[in-house]
């Protein structure tokens, strides 16, 4: 669940989507909170890349400052889309022949790999987790990576999906082949927070296209 900071940062995400670039002063109104606290908030999202600051050269006074979304915050604002996220994924279900729901399944996952390929990066596979790890941290989902065995591992401590996880676990078969996708190697899905594990971990199937990282 997001913090009262995370869920607050959303809100003024959203505000400079609907609006475009406003003042401290803008913001403030719209928020009906302080000062201070609209400043925080820029504060952790210019630091986050989130939201960029323009200056405005006035003919008298001080200049003016507006923030407005980088293309970074236009990702992330405008993504709390539960409610239909979980209406689609009930029409999916509803399809009754399992080769036309399997072939849906697998096109979604295609889709969203081929969303993010452009933000994985890397060689190898243990790059390649690096990389997917960060993207969805920068998305307020907690994922890692295990270098501690023979193989890494990537592990997810929260779950992107959680109200549709809980409903089907199709969902959960869904990210492994997204994953799979975007490291580039078969990858299966070893713990389930669903079956009471503390994480969620994707571990390379050896012989799948596997590759170490160079020594």
């Amino acid at each position: 669940m997001p913090s009262k900071a995370e869920s607050s940062d959303l809100g003024l995400l959203d505000l400079l989507q609907k609006h475009g670039p406003l003042s401290v002063s803008q913001l403030k109104t719209a928020m009906h909170v302080t000062t201070t606290a609209v400043r925080q908030r820029l504060v952790r999202l210019l630091a986050r890349g989130d939201v960029e600051r323009t200056t405005e050269r006035l003919s008298r006074g001080r200049p003016a400052h507006r923030y407005g979304l980088t293309e970074k915050g236009r990702r992330r604002s405008g993504s709390n889309f539960s409610d239909l996220a979980m209406a689609l994924w009930q029409e999916v279900r509803e399809i009754k022949d399992p080769e036309v729901r399997r072939g849906l399944l697998q096109r979604i996952s295609g889709r969203l790999a081929t969303l993010y390929a452009g933000q994985v990066r890397g060689s190898s596979i243990e790059e390649k987790m690096e990389s997917l790890a960060e993207m969805f941290r920068e998305r307020q989902i907690p994922f890692e990576v295990d270098r501690s065995r023979e193989l890494p591992l990537l592990r997810a401590t929260a779950c992107p999906y959680p109200d549709l996880a809980e409903q089907d676990r199709t969902v959960c078969s869904m990210e492994r082949i997204m994953v799979s996708e975007l490291l580039g190697t078969n990858v299966r899905l070893s713990d389930c927070r669903l079956d009471g594990h503390n994480c969620c971990t994707f571990e390379p199937v050896i012989g799948a296209g596997y590759q170490p990282a160079a020594s």
